[in-house]
């Protein structure tokens, strides 16, 4: 709605998880770099956890982008299947197919799918997002599935992803076999106040703006107070500003306009 006003070539402040917009914090630097060593160097189960909105996702998918030709790829959004649902999931990711809807017939696929894989010297690649919302029988069946192994080297790397319920859920005695075979840990927290600046001014970029529109100080400390770091809150407030901005026909931003946008989103103006 806005775009044109202030000559945007797209909305910076979209919530969808388009790595295209990543902005690598120091932070979010560490996890992205964990998140390719632990693929790249094959060490089996990589473990991504953080709060609501601090940008899991496209992390994940910035992750795939990364990842040449050589690299087979399955991302799991929806983890609240049944055993079966789930294992129907991977398949079909990897772009396999089974003639009947069975247990077995499906491990044998996939297990057939890995050692072609690795005879053609490719790796293969997990990702499972929300993974807090996994059952713990098929938690288990995760584990299972990353067996294949070589004398040297996994042949199955397994990315799971949640929110801070997963390390708890993982913490369990039921889960201790799956949690000991996790190599790399991380833990993605919100941005610091002087990561806010940057982070706007990087999506600005990216969306078409060449240094037309400013969030001055006051509008950062204000934008920081709301949304404590968290990367989607910061969109969700800076795209009801600039709303704001443009019915004002305003290109710099204080920090009443946000004050305004976040009692606009909270319903109380």
């Amino acid at each position: 709605m806005y775009k044109n006003f202030y000559g945007l070539r797209e909305n910076p402040f979209n919530v969808t998880s388009d790595p295209h917009f990543l902005y690598l914090s120091k932070r979010h630097k560490e996890a992205f770099s964990s998140l390719v060593y632990g693929v790249k160097e094959r060490k089996g189960f990589i473990e991504i956890t953080g709060e609501i909105g601090t940008g899991k996702t496209t992390l994940c998918r910035a992750l795939l982008n990364e990842l040449n030709s050589n690299t087979k790829t399955a991302f799991i959004l929806n983890p609240r299947l049944s055993e079966i649902q789930f294992l129907r999931a991977v398949i079909e990711d990897f772009g396999l197919s089974v003639k009947r809807n069975v247990k077995i017939d499906m491990i044998r696929a996939l297990n057939e799918f890995l050692i072609d894989q690795l005879s053609s010297g490719h790796n293969v690649v997990l990702i499972i997002d929300e993974a807090q919302n996994l059952r713990n029988n098929i938690l288990e069946e995760v584990r299972m599935l990353s067996n294949l192994e070589t004398e040297k080297e996994k042949l199955f790397q397994i990315v799971l992803v949640g929110q801070p319920e997963l390390k708890k859920k993982l913490s369990l005695p039921e889960l201790a076999q799956l949690k000991q075979r996790i190599a790399i840990r991380y833990h993605i927290r919100p941005l610091d106040k002087d990561d806010i600046r940057g982070y706007i001014h990087h999506r600005l970029m990216v969306a078409g703006d060449h240094g037309d529109i400013n969030f001055d100080e006051d509008a950062i400390n204000q934008i920081y107070s709301y949304s404590s770091g968290v990367p989607r809150l910061i969109n969700i407030v800076c795209d009801r500003a600039m709303l704001l901005g443009y019915v004002m026909e305003t290109r710099s931003f204080g920090a009443d306009i946000i004050r305004k946008a976040a009692s606009e989103i909270e319903g109380e103006a």
